[in-house]
C-alpha cells in the first residue's frame, strides 16, 4: 500500500519537465542539463535568498553559456517556476521516504507522533530551506506568487487526499487528522524560524510539547467521537 500511495503522490507532484521520459539521446542530454540548472538554481536560492536566484548566477555556477541558459530558461521567472515545481516535488519525496520507513513499524496509536517527528526532520533539508525562501519572497512578489501559491495548494491537497484514501482506519477522525497536520506544520515552521533565537534546549522542549499535544488530540478523539466532527 505504501509504495502505491507514494508513487501516486509523487506522480501528482511531478515537475512538468519530468512528466514524459525523454527517448532520444539528445533529449536525454537536454533533460540532464535542465535538471543541472534547476539544482544549481536551488543552491543559489538556499545560499543567497530569492535575490540570488538569477539566470546569470545559475549560468556562472554551472559554466553554461548565455545561449544554453536562455534555451532552457528565457527569463528569471521561467527559472523560478521550474525551481518551485522541483522544490515541492523533492520535499514530497524526501518526506515520504522518511515517513513511510517510520510508520512501517509504528502502531496505530503512535502514527501521528511518528509523522510529527518525520515532519520535523524534513524541515532540516535543503528543499525546505528553499521552500521558506520562496514562501517569503512570494508574499511581496505577485509574479512569483502566481506559480508558488498553486504549487503549495496542490502539495497540501495531494497529501490530505492520499492520507484519507490510504489510511481508512482514520475515516471517523479526518477533521482531527487535518487539525493535527496543520498544527504540527505551523508549530514546526515557527520553531525552525525562531531556532537561532531560542536555542537548541528550548527547541527540544517545544518539540516534546508538540508531541504531547498530538498524543492528547488523538486520545481525546478516540474517547469522544464528537471531537472528530
Amino acid at each position: 500500500m505504501a509504495t502505491t500511495m507514494q508513487q501516486r503522490m509523487l506522480d501528482a507532484m511531478l515537475p512538468s519537465d519530468l512528466a514524459v521520459p525523454p527517448e532520444r539521446w539528445q533529449q536525454q542530454k537536454s533533460t540532464r542539463t535542465r535538471l543541472r540548472l534547476v539544482e544549481a538554481a536551488i543552491d543559489c536560492l538556499v545560499e543567497q535568498g530569492y535575490a540570488g536566484l538569477t539566470t546569470q548566477k545559475v549560468a556562472e555556477r554551472t559554466g553554461s553559456s548565455r545561449g544554453a541558459m536562455h534555451h532552457h530558461f528565457a527569463t528569471r521567472m521561467d527559472l523560478a517556476a521550474a525551481v518551485v515545481e522541483h522544490v515541492f516535488y523533492q520535499r514530497m519525496r524526501a518526506f515520504l521516504d522518511d515517513y513511510l520507513r517510520s510508520v512501517a513499524h509504528a502502531s496505530d496509536t503512535s502514527l501521528l507522533a511518528v509523522g510529527a517527528a518525520a515532519h520535523w526532520r524534513s524541515l532540516q533539508t535543503r528543499e525546505y530551506a528553499a521552500y521558506i525562501e520562496l514562501a517569503v519572497a512570494a508574499r511581496t512578489d505577485p509574479e512569483l506568487d502566481k506559480v508558488f501559491a498553486p504549487a503549495a495548494q496542490r502539495y497540501d491537497e495531494v497529501w490530505i487526499s492520499e492520507m484519507i484514501e490510504s489510511f481508512p482506519q482514520w475515516e471517523a477522525r479526518w477533521n482531527t487528522f487535518k487539525l493535527v497536520n496543520d498544527f504540527v506544520n505551523a508549530a514546526h515552521t515557527g520553531l525552525l524560524l525562531n531556532r537561532p533565537v531560542v536555542g537548541e534546549a528550548r527547541v527540544a522542549q517545544v518539540l516534546k510539547l508538540v508531541t504531547r499535544v498530538v498524543d492528547m488530540l488523538h486520545a481525546e478523539t478516540l474517547l469522544d467521537p464528537a471531537m472528530a466532527e
